[in-house]
């Protein structure tokens, strides 16, 4: 306990770290060993092995460190808002002048609040499917632009910008600044991707007026790191229906690699930090030039095989070819040759031809004088059989042609009358006769 100041008195002066001193050898007196709960925030854990990170309630915040051999005897990994129950030592870290709880053991004392929320959301997210992998999109190996949304005062913008940079410095990036971390954040996030969004469908609308920002393909949703609370605004539910519609694949890197958010599970992909989120959608340039030279190379030389193969064939051409001059004789031999043959050949066929007419004219005028014999024979029996129907070799033999005074045949008594006038023509004249009395056989 420390003595009660005297009024009157001067205060003592004290050196700074002495004072320290006294002040962590009163609260050894007083406090230690002490326990306390609380759920951890800023969780971290060194290369050396000690853990650093502080507890806190609705009322206050401790600042701890664990060494790496409590630390070893750990049976779980410790996660930013897990409720937990220590137990250790209060006091002073001089050099700094801050309390501090050195953690001597620790074990779990159930979930924190917000760690609560976060597996309440993620589950019912994850039970509607927007976590779903078969939504997933690929990246593009060469996006034509790169929409990016972070705070302009984070260090994750100077990160992403820094790769894109080094490695695609010809492809455009589009800022779409937001707030990344305090009550306000979400709403702010969604109004910076929705904006991105209605670049992304303009520059992918067919026709029209080209858009004034370069074609966005692909989005970069980026923040440091930070405690549970400071990334709190990724696990808001608005936000994440809005990752989920995104009309163009979109890369999550917020926070470090052992940090996670709902943002992470919607996005297409999730990158452990900012600068290899920038990474993911930056192929470099030099492996593409590179690309570019090992296919420039293999073109090369296929152009000079087919050029090589070409030449080859033109020299066997060549060497077949010979002389001009003997090849022209060669030719003039062989059509001199066939000029022969076929002056042969045309008087053969003349020869078989005024042979084949002679037969010809011989066969034609046999055909034709039997033709007229039989024509002569049909000729004179039609005429025999035209004579027979003569009716004047029918008067001959006493029959009579009877007309009456008009010409018109008579040829049964029921066309004569008594005293009609008829005529008679007989074989060798015209008798004009009278009817008297007509009688039917």
């Amino acid at each position: 306990m420390f003595d009660r100041p005297n009024p009157a008195a001067a205060p003592r002066i004290w050196e700074v770290g002495a004072l320290c001193r006294a002040i962590a050898d009163a609260l050894e007196a007083r406090f230690n060993p002490v326990a306390v709960r609380g759920e951890i925030t800023g969780f971290s854990r060194a290369s050396s092995g000690h853990c650093y990170f502080s507890v806190k309630d609705a009322t206050g915040q401790l600042r701890c460190a664990m060494f790496r051999r409590a630390a070893s005897l750990l049976d779980f990994s410790p996660r930013d808002g897990e409720l937990v129950e220590l137990r250790g030592r209060l006091g002073v870290y001089e050099a700094r002048g801050d309390l501090q709880f050195i953690v001597e053991s620790m074990q779990r004392a159930g979930q924190g609040a917000l760690f609560e929320q976060f597996l309440r959301l993620k589950a019912q997210l994850e039970a509607e499917g927007l976590f779903d992998s078969g939504r997933k999109r690929p990246l593009p190996l060469q996006p034509r632009g790169i929409g990016l949304v972070t705070s302009l005062g984070a260090a994750a913008l100077h990160d992403v910008v820094t790769a894109l940079r080094r490695r695609v410095p010809h492809i455009p990036v589009v800022l779409a600044p937001a707030q990344v971390q305090g009550a306000a954040a979400p709403a702010s996030l969604v109004a910076a991707l929705s904006k991105l969004y209605q670049l992304a469908q303009a520059g992918r609308a067919p026709g029209g007026e080209l858009p004034a920002s370069p074609p966005i393909d692909v989005i970069l949703l980026v923040r440091g790191g930070g405690s549970m609370e400071d990334l709190w605004a990724f696990n808001d539910e608005q936000l994440a229906r809005t990752i989920v519609q995104s009309p163009v694949p979109l890369v999550c890197g917020v926070g470090h690699e052992t940090d996670f958010s709902i943002a992470d599970f919607c996005a297409d992909l999730r990158a452990p930090t900012p600068t290899a989120a920038a990474e993911l959608v930056a192929q470099p340039r030099d492996v593409w030039l590179g690309a570019l030279g090992l296919l420039s190379d293999r073109l090369g030389d296929a152009v000079q095989r087919q050029l090589d193969l070409r030449h080859q064939r033109l020299d066997q051409a060549a060497a077949r070819l010979g002389r001009p001059s003997g090849l022209v004789g060669r030719q003039q031999v062989q059509l001199a040759r066939l000029a022969q043959q076929m002056q042969h050949g045309v008087l053969l066929k003349l020869q078989r031809l005024a042979q084949s007419q002679k037969a010809l004219e011989a066969d034609l005028g046999q055909s034709i004088g039997q033709a007229l014999s039989r024509q002569r024979e049909r000729l004179e029996r039609a005429a025999l059989r035209l004579d027979l129907l003569d009716p004047r070799l029918v008067l001959q033999r006493g029959y009579a042609l009877l007309t009456d005074t008009q010409g018109g045949a008579v040829s049964s008594v029921r066309q004569t009358r008594p005293g009609d006038a008829l005529r008679a023509q007989l074989a060798d004249g015209v008798v004009d006769v009278t009817v008297e009395q007509p009688r039917l056989l």
